[in-house]
């Protein structure tokens, strides 16, 4: 039905599986950027929005893509090529592999700078570095943080070298026990700050923020960029989801696995929104502060609010240790790509992935300070590579993958792998034949 034979490791159970995706798709995205996302975009009309896009758009090409890494049992690049000659179709169908793994190489280059900043954070809340500062101070510091190129290059390197030292154990020893353990303590780390987050003064307001909508607010912006988020969190057309669907039996229900998936996602982003608003209202900060809602507005509250280093040292714990279950899922196609085509074994794979991944990243971090005035098309290298990976390659490996589930393989094959009744892939013939893909040409052509 799915797979031949098994060339390399497969996860040892399905929880582990469930938590490496699971850990993949909590992310920055998560905890840093679905909070500004909700505060500039009007609150819980964003959060139906964004519900919505993840259930019919997000899900049928989350699916797909396991669907074709699990058939394929090989690298994007290498699934994809499998599967077209498989089928009788042209093997320029592998491209769609190759923009995810390039996609997730490119992302990686930034987000461990982002990272990296998650862990100096750390290290000033521990030594009470926010306390008694005001808006313009802690402002003030970030910038000058910023403009430290050895210092970020310094924590941008720890952090890609936690990453590295991850994935070089492999799938079972690095990628599935690593999620078994962060998760965990990202899930623990979450509930101690919303339960913080009650006691505010907040809470209420917070609440109504995140659920009760106000569809004055609601516009084709927040529409886009609903659709977008959904895509970002849930790590679609990065190569990522192929690569850990390649690491899978046949006997996971992928469209069950996927449900656990997404409600465990969502749960994360919402409880990021729980923990964070109560301190922003109950401080009378701005929910709409944009980026520098992580990195400014809440070293502020936790600066002059009782037990502010404790919780803020627990904040950007769960921050970094959300930013490592993403890192370690970005390098792992690009790893298993590595591993595949040439002689290298895991770790020397690894290490070579990770360290051209890391150069590619000074010159991201150098992007805040000695390099700010190199300019493409107006954008500086850090927001070259976010805004190509994001608006373009990213939607269009999704948009191959889903298409090629849905057109190009032999249906009542795709029928049973996903275990629906006729009236059950009726539906799934609808969302990924027409809704999603049209969803996210839409997209496209907007960014365009």
């Amino acid at each position: 039905m799915a797979t031949t034979t098994l060339p390399h490791a497969q996860w040892s159970s399905r929880l582990g599986f469930i938590l490496a995706a699971t850990g993949s798709a909590v992310g920055l995205g998560n905890i840093w950027k679905f909070p500004y996302m909700v505060g500039q975009s009007g609150g819980a009309a964003f959060v139906l929005v964004y519900l919505a896009c993840i259930a019919f758009i997000g899900v049928p090409i989350l699916v797909s893509e396991w669907l074709l890494g699990r058939r394929g049992q090989k690298n994007p690049i290498n699934t994809m090529s499998t599967l077209a000659r498989k089928h009788g179709h042209h093997r320029n169908w592998a491209l769609v592999g190759a923009i995810g793994v390039l996609g997730a190489f490119l992302i990686l280059s930034f987000y461990s700078v982002i990272g990296g900043w998650a862990l100096a954070y750390i290290r000033d809340a521990v030594l009470g570095g926010f306390s008694g500062l005001d808006k313009a101070a802690i402002g003030a510091a970030f910038d000058a943080f910023l403009a430290r190129p050895g210092e970020l290059l310094a924590w941008h390197s720890l952090f890609m070298l936690l990453t590295i030292g991850v994935v070089a154990l492999g799938v079972t020893g690095g990628l599935e026990r690593g999620s078994k353990l962060m998760m965990p303590a990202l899930g623990l780390i979450l509930i101690v700050l919303v339960g913080y987050g009650i006691t505010t003064g907040g809470f209420g307001e917070a609440v109504a923020y995140l659920f009760n909508p106000d569809w004055t607010k609601l516009d084709g912006k927040v529409l886009l960029a609903a659709l977008g988020h959904a895509f970002f969190t849930l790590s679609l057309g990065m190569g990522v989801m192929m690569a850990y669907g390649s690491y899978l039996g046949e006997e996971v229900n992928l469209l069950r696995a996927a449900r656990t998936v997404v409600l465990l996602d969502t749960t994360f982003a919402l409880c990021a929104g729980l923990a964070i608003f109560p301190i922003v209202f109950a401080n009378g900060l701005d929910p709409a502060a944009g980026p520098g809602l992580v990195f400014v507005t809440l070293p502020l509250a936790f600066g002059n609010i009782s037990g502010g280093l404790v919780l803020g040292a627990l904040f950007f714990l769960l921050l970094t240790f959300a930013a490592l279950t993403s890192s370690i899922s970005l390098l792992e196609p690009v790893v298993e790509l590595l591993e595949e085509r040439t002689p290298l074994k895991r770790v020397g794979a690894t290490v070579v992935a990770g360290l051209t991944i890391w150069a590619l990243g000074i010159a991201a971090l150098l992007s805040f300070n000695l390099w700010s005035d190199v300019k493409f098309a107006g954008l500086n290298i850090f927001d070259l590579l976010d805004y190509i990976t994001s608006k373009f390659m990213l939607p269009v490996a999704g948009l191959g993958a889903i298409v090629f589930v849905a057109w190009k393989l032999e249906q009542e094959g795709v029928r049973k792998e996903l275990r629906l009744g006729t009236g059950g892939f009726a539906v799934w013939k609808l969302l990924s034949r027409y809704v999603a893909p049209i969803a996210v040409l839409f997209v496209f052509w907007h960014n365009l």
